[in-house]
Order: structure tokens, then C-alpha cells, then sequence
């Protein structure tokens, strides 16, 4: 019989594949946890009562990279069982912050123009690195389970660099700023779906599938994988810089003689008008929903042929390993 690390890395021996749950229990955590969050929030407003800040950044930072979490383990194998998946969203996420965080601060103490690919190169690294950690004594390996793995330590990374970037709104020339914290995580919360989640997810995918090219059926790097980092980098890096990129574009657009003189000479935008504002939130946002979207067809790209692959496989007998 073959030997289960030879087994291809998109048929599932030995193990029963989850089958649904009752009830869309993701859609029972979104709903919930919005209206916790939404009730925590007018109480704060109404009595002033800062004790309950931590409650507003906790729950509005991981209420959803949790409940796409909960999306994500629903279509995973039984061998992702929750204790793995919740290994994956806390260690790797706080593994990947530490390690970007370090990294940053020894390679990136001064911008430059590589900065945005530097930090897309470093935080995807150490993501990729926290998902094989957590994933390295698994009994076997497929994209699809790669994909949900690995969409669980990119949500983990987001939630807590959401809970960051929180903390710090909420500190302002003026004292605490509630309503700055609120429209940080409200905002972080609409795009959090296609950030780090999405690429960790892609590069999951790509890492587990080398499995079934390795004699020893284990995940190794492979050009596959190099070339898939490369993509990912690029949206990354393309994410961080859309409002510098919106700034140039709304200059290049709208921008006067005096005002490319000054940002030239002095790194300042003197005399914004309004209606260059409004290009530059059009022009900013149209940057991330690109950004957003060529991501998701690419996680699609990869997705679909898995599942349809998933269905048409044949029911294996129970293999003694």
C-alpha cells in the first residue's frame, strides 16, 4: 500500500472530511460580536466611562479576522481541527508581529523608496515562517488545508496590528480620542478581509502543496513558493503605498506649478483645495479596491480547482498508519 507521505497532497487518506455544520456559526459571531462592539461603543460614548476603551479595540480588532477564521475552518479537512486553527491565529500572529516588528527596527530605521517592499518582503516572510512552525507536525498536507492555515495566522497578524494601530488613534494632541479609535477600526475592519489574511492564505496554499512533490511529504520552499512570495510582496507593498501613490497621482491630476515646487523643495503640499481631497480619497481608495480585488481572484484562481478537485475525489478506504 502507499506509504502516506506519498499520498497526493489533495486526496485525503484516513481522515473523514468535515462535513457542514448546522447553522452559519461565522455569521452568528459577525452579527454578535457587531452588536457587542456597537453597544460598547454608545455606553462609552454616553457615560465617558474609559474603562471600557480595551473592550472597544479587543473586540472591534478581531471580531473580523475571527469570524473569517470561523469562514475559513468550516472548508478545511479534519485534520484542521480548532486546536490547530486557533494555535495558528494566536502563535503565528503573534510570532509574525514580533518578528516583523524586530526585523523593521533593525533593517528599516530610515525610509527610502524601497521601504514598502521591505516591509512586504519581512512581514510575509515571518508569516510564512510562523505558518510552518505551527503547521510542521501535521499528519499530512493539501492547499486547501494550507489556504485555511494560512488564512488563520495572516488574520491573527491583523487583529493584533489592528489592536495597535487602535491604541495608537486613541492618543491624540488633544487627550483620548474616542471617536479617532472608532473610525480606525471601523475602517481596518472593512478591509481587513483583503489584507493579511488573503496573501498568508495564498502563500499557505502554495507551501503545503509542495508536499506532494517532496519524498518526504513535507512542505519545503520551492520556486512555486518564491514566485507566489514575489506576487504577494507586491500587493503588500502596493497596499502600504496607496495613499503616497494617491498623493502623486491627485499632484499629477490637479497640482499646480507653486504646489509641485513646494513638495519638491520642502516635502510640503501648500493650498489643498477640496476638490483635490476628494480625487485623493477616490483615487486612494480605487488603489485598495484594486489591490483588493486581484487578490481575491487570485485566492479564487487557487480555491475553485481544489474544491471541485475535493468533490470528484474517490472515498478512500481507512489506511493503518
Amino acid at each position: 500500500m502507499q506509504p502516506l507521505s506519498m499520498v497526493p497532497a489533495d486526496v485525503v487518506p484516513n481522515v473523514s472530511i468535515r462535513q457542514p455544520r448546522s447553522g452559519p456559526s461565522w455569521i452568528r459571531i459577525f452579527l454578535g460580536g457587531s452588536v457587542l462592539w456597537v453597544a460598547t461603543v454608545v455606553v462609552t460614548f454616553v457615560t465617558g466611562n474609559t474603562n471600557l476603551i480595551p473592550t472597544i479595540i479587543l473586540v472591534g480588532s478581531f471580531l473580523v479576522p475571527v469570524t473569517f477564521v470561523a469562514f475559513a475552518f468550516r472548508h478545511g479537512d479534519a485534520v484542521i481541527t480548532a486546536q490547530r486553527v486557533f494555535a495558528a491565529f494566536v502563535y503565528g500572529g503573534v510570532l509574525g508581529v514580533l518578528g516583523a516588528s524586530v526585523l523593521e527596527s533593525a533593517f528599516l530605521a530610515h525610509a527610502s523608496g524601497w521601504t514598502y517592499p521591505a516591509i512586504g518582503m519581512i512581514e510575509e516572510g515571518v508569516k510564512l515562517a510562523a505558518l510552518w512552525l505551527v503547521a510542521r507536525r501535521l499528519p499530512f498536507y493539501t492547499a486547501r488545508d494550507g489556504m485555511v492555515l494560512g488564512a488563520a495566522v495572516g488574520f491573527g497578524f491583523a487583529a493584533l496590528e489592528s489592536a495597535g494601530y487602535a491604541f495608537n488613534a486613541l492618543f491624540t494632541s488633544h487627550g483620548l480620542s474616542l471617536l479617532d479609535l472608532v473610525e480606525t477600526e471601523a475602517l481596518r475592519a472593512v478591509l481587513a478581509p483583503v489584507g493579511h489574511g488573503l496573501w498568508t492564505a495564498l502563500l499557505g496554499g502554495v507551501l503545503f502543496a509542495t508536499a506532494a512533490r517532496n519524498r518526504s511529504g513535507r512542505p519545503q520552499p520551492r520556486a512555486a513558493l518564491l514566485g507566489w512570495y514575489i506576487v504577494v510582496v507586491l500587493l503588500h507593498a502596493l497596499w502600504d503605498a496607496s495613499q503616497v501613490i494617491a498623493v502623486w497621482l491627485t499632484l499629477l491630476l490637479t497640482g499646480t506649478r507653486d504646489q509641485w515646487t513646494s513638495i519638491v523643495q520642502l516635502g510640503e503640499l501648500p493650498g489643498v483645495t477640496q476638490a483635490q481631497v476628494h480625487v485623493f480619497t477616490m483615487l486612494n481608495w480605487g488603489l485598495l479596491a484594486m489591490d483588493g480585488l486581484i487578490g481575491l481572484a487570485l485566492l479564487l484562481l487557487r480555491w475553485i480547482p481544489l474544491q471541485r478537485g475535493r468533490a470528484t475525489a474517490p472515498v478512500l478506504p481507512p489506511m493503518n498508519v
